[in-house]
């Protein structure tokens, strides 16, 4: 075989071997944990663990992809049809290999990981804490499930989120909220997804970023901060009333409370795709609660 002919066979196997390649990098996602997870094509049976993720997906265009979502996954309502697998952090692992994932999406938080993998299962482990986390992660299973226009979704959430701050009258700048998570109590900080949009709609969060994003309070912390408003899901409103000292409190004094019902609570606790919708219901809260109140001055916990 003469010299040029030989080099054009190497040519033409490299021009094959090389798409091949480029294909093959294209589809390797790196996940919050630095794990860099490779797939021959693009996922097309996926196990949910988290509701934020599930919702991502979802919104992404491809909810007919699911094949398992954890208990908590309950939006959109055409998931109420898929088995359930558990919870994120206690999912049932026979459950997810019995059907057969090409990826399983879940929390860091999760210790399951590692059992998966153990398996043969791909995981990619992702979990959303702040406005930035939310487009990161959007934008990330945008490239697993190869969906060019994540970015825009993305724009189409902050610029919803903005819309929501907008709505609010100047008078309410300076509000200041105390948002109560779950009874520990545990509250959205500062610099918790929650707290930024509180941030943005103007208000002042008694937590501080110091804090962290949702930390366990010394409820005298609470008290002596004297919010102006307090949002809580209707779950953990019952007594709070009745907590020592909490009484004196201006927001319940004043009557200045929002108890979200169990569907809207979902939707604010949930860094996702709905996050402009839970904007607009603080914004909602804000105008109806604190409209008529003059925001207090900084208190010294």
């Amino acid at each position: 075989m003469s010299c040029l002919r030989l080099a054009c066979c190497w040519l033409a196997a490299f021009a094959m071997w090389l798409p091949m390649q480029v294909a093959q990098a294209a589809l390797q996602v790196t996940d919050d944990k630095g794990v860099v997870v490779s797939f021959e094509r693009v996922p097309v049976r996926i196990v949910s663990l988290l509701p934020s993720l599930t919702e991502t997906v979802c919104e992404l265009g491809h909810c007919q992809r699911l094949v398992g979502v954890d208990r908590y996954s309950t939006f959109p309502a055409s998931l109420k049809l898929l088995p359930q697998v558990g919870g994120g952090l206690d999912p049932n692992i026979e459950a997810i290999v019995a059907l057969r994932p090409d990826v399983v999406l879940m929390a860091t938080s999760s210790r399951a990981a590692e059992r998966l993998r153990a398996l043969g299962l791909k995981v990619v482990a992702l979990e959303p804490k702040s406005h930035a986390d939310v487009q990161r992660v959007m934008l990330k299973i945008g490239q697993l499930l190869e969906v060019p226009d994540a970015q825009k979704i993305w724009r189409a959430i902050d610029a919803g989120v903005s819309a929501a701050a907008q709505s609010l009258p100047p008078g309410l700048q300076g509000t200041r909220v105390y948002f109560e998570v779950n009874p520990g109590p545990y509250a959205a900080g500062e610099s918790s997804f929650i707290g930024e949009t509180l941030t943005r709609l103007g208000a002042k969060n008694i937590v501080p970023a110091a804090l962290g994003p949702f930390p366990k309070l010394n409820p005298e912390f609470i008290v002596r901060a004297n919010p102006d408003l307090i949002m809580v899901g209707e779950k953990t409103a019952p007594g709070m009333a009745q907590r020592p000292g909490w009484a004196s409190m201006r927001a319940l004094r004043e009557q200045r409370l929002c108890v979200f019902p169990v569907a809207e609570s979902d939707i604010l606790v949930r860094p996702g795709p709905r996050m402009a919708e839970g904007a607009r219901l603080m914004a909602r809260c804000l105008a109806q609660k604190a409209g008529n109140a003059k925001p207090s001055g900084v208190a010294k916990p």
